[in-house]
């Protein structure tokens, strides 16, 4: 909680805090601590509104299920797409033993530094397919 929630919310502190202010500028503060309240007031009252909408419609959808006969399992029923498989890895094209160690490459993407250090050498990629 950040410092000015801490002095707000307690008494005591809040009261060292506002020790300064003249009367007009508490009777200030508490007027702009009331809008913020009925803001906030209202934005609830709109939103429970919107959720009892919402929950009429579900209300009135489901009896229409029941009148028809249907039931939310019935609903699950329906064919669900399957998620896209991954495509495997593509197969190595090139490839360049360093002291040692097998690197290979796709010829995808960017070219690995072995690779273009040998390029740099005057040798061709035809030298390096698998």
């Amino acid at each position: 909680m950040s410092d000015f929630l801490e002095i707000l919310t307690h008494g005591r502190r809040f009261k060292a805090a506002v020790k300064e202010l003249s009367v007009e500028d508490l009777k200030e503060v508490a007027a702009k601590l009331d809008k913020v309240i009925s803001e906030r007031d209202a934005q609830a009252e709109a939103e429970a509104a919107a959720n009892a909408e919402r929950n009429a419609k579900i209300d009135e959808i489901r009896k229409q299920m029941e009148a028809v006969g249907l039931s939310i399992d019935d609903l699950g029923s329906s064919e669900v797409k399957a998620a896209p498989k991954k495509r495997a890895p593509r197969p190595a094209k090139y490839t360049i033993d360093v002291d040692g160690e097998t690197i290979t490459w796709t010829g995808q993407g960017r070219m690995p530094t072995v690779f273009k250090n040998q390029l740099d050498k005057g040798r061709t990629m035809e030298d390096f397919l698998i």
